[in-house]
């Protein structure tokens, strides 16, 4: 399966002048909400996501996402392991997990995203499941942006990735994209003014 077609035909792999959200630019940008607003595409995307965690062997009973980028691949990936789904999301501005959702004492989650970058808001979602009993078993996205090493890669962890090493992390495909601090950024010195993309953003 060639991931970076199918975003691409989503209009999901975008090329300009995007500001990320951690300050700094890049000529690319995933927005995977673009792939997943087609049904059939994210089921297809979660069942190919799901055939990779299954062929480890690991036993997951719940998969958790951090919203709001999270909850479609999630609710895709739960749906095709056939286990429960639920999220977590930040109220004043502190990751929780509410709604009447329970976590059974060692239930095994798996934190669902749909790009990994950093894995900050991940690592948040698994922190309060954990506090609510949950054994953390694995991470995963539909994307990663090779800044964490993912299941099957030969590419190594980033200083900057923030998931745990000792527990999987499962994802389609690396988008590895230069990125630059402002100040160094062609683009701007071309006259090009940066975009805000994203959840954060637009």
């Amino acid at each position: 399966m060639n991931i970076e077609a199918i975003y691409k035909e989503s209009n999901a792999l975008l090329e300009g002048h995007f500001l990320l959200s951690s300050g700094n630019h890049s000529q690319y940008y995933l927005q995977s909400a673009k792939v997943l607003e087609n049904p059939k595409t994210a089921q297809i995307l979660a069942e190919a996501l799901a055939k990779q965690i299954q062929q480890s062997g690991i036993m997951i009973d719940t998969v958790c996402s951090p919203a709001l980028g999270g909850i479609l691949a999630g609710y895709e990936l739960a749906r095709a392991l056939g286990v429960r789904f639920i999220f977590a999301e930040r109220v004043e501005k502190k990751m929780t997990i509410r709604r009447g959702f329970e976590i059974k004492k060692d239930e095994n989650i798996l934190i669902c995203e749909d790009i990994i970058t950093t894995g900050g808001s991940a690592l948040e979602a698994a922190h309060v499941a954990k506090e609510m009993g949950a054994n953390i078993v694995a991470f995963a996205a539909l994307a990663n942006r090779g800044f964490c090493a993912r299941s099957g890669s030969q590419k190594e962890a980033k200083p900057s990735c923030k998931l745990p090493q000792d527990v999987p992390f499962f994802a389609l495909e690396d988008f590895e994209f230069e990125i630059f601090k402002p100040e160094e950024c062609p683009l701007c010195k071309e006259g090009s003014i940066a975009q805000k993309p994203g959840s954060r953003g637009n």
